[in-house]
């Protein structure tokens, strides 16, 4: 276990890597926006193995039409024992929207897009590729850090798009068609309780998970050490970080937006 001085220099470490890696936002525009082009391409329909099953677009609508089944599901389950299941269309408009599709959504960035980033770095770093970058005059932060930043935060918001559409599908069409609800009744809870500001909130917790997770994802590969094993170690290590950091921001992003005390209006 390590002592609290350790843990506190890690963490001073990590602090400074992300800052410097934000700062170089505006001059990475400038220098290396062909970079940032082809990561863009990168992000969204992957590379290798991943680019076989569609890229992260592919794990994304995945990943969210099996979520908002389950939340179809489960939802008209337990509003059908207390005979409310017609708002089965308020709980996917409610929960897909705040909670649900902005997790999955960060998930599937840190298992594609993240850990992809990790791997790339460690091997970099491993393969003395980072020191050469330096060597020949090319600052190694911006031009392989700060740029993948850029590239995912721009490419997450018309991914989160297609994921919240597909978890919204999804929620529809397994109470319409396997529970035998309206269709006309389920479009009516959901469009009166589908606020345009719950769906851009949802967006921006999405824009901040992108960020966190891309952060800790490149960090971990940028000082990734011990040969190839060292790159594989640093991979979960970064995993793991990110589903953690994922679920603590989500608790303080929901109970800042939201508050511990939401109520909902559900007749008059």
């Amino acid at each position: 276990m390590a002592s609290p001085l350790a843990w506190l220099d890690r963490s001073g470490d990590h602090l400074v890597f992300y800052v410097k890696a934000l700062l170089w936002i505006p001059r990475t525009l400038r220098r290396y926006a062909r970079e940032v082009q082809r990561l863009l391409a990168e992000v969204a329909f992957g590379s290798g193995g991943l680019g076989v099953i569609g890229g992260t677009i592919g794990v994304m609508i995945a990943m969210t039409l099996f979520t908002g089944t389950v939340v179809g599901l489960q939802g008209h389950a337990a509003l059908n024992q207390i005979g409310t299941s017609a708002f089965t269309g308020f709980i996917s408009a409610y929960f897909n929207t705040r909670e649900i599709a902005p997790l999955v959504a960060g998930l599937a960035l840190s298992a594609t897009v993240g850990a992809g980033f990790t791997a790339q770095l460690g091997a970099m770093r491993i393969n003395e590729e980072v020191d050469a970058l330096e060597a020949m005059g090319v600052r190694s932060m911006p031009y392989l850090v700060t740029t993948r930043i850029i590239a995912g935060v721009v490419a997450i918001i018309p991914l989160y798009a297609i994921g919240l559409l597909s978890s919204y599908v999804a929620s529809r069409t397994v109470t319409v068609l396997f529970n035998g609800q309206s269709a006309g009744t389920y479009d009516h809870y959901f469009n009166l309780f589908l606020s345009p500001d719950d769906v851009l909130l949802s967006i921006l917790k999405v824009l901040i998970f992108s960020v966190m997770v891309i952060l800790a994802h490149c960090y971990y590969g940028f000082r990734a050490e011990g040969g190839p094993a060292g790159v594989g170690v640093a991979v979960g290590r970064s995993v793991r970080n990110a589903i953690v950091l994922i679920s603590v921001t989500d608790f303080f992003l929901s109970l800042a937006i939201w508050g511990a005390t939401t109520t909902v209006k559900v007749a008059g």
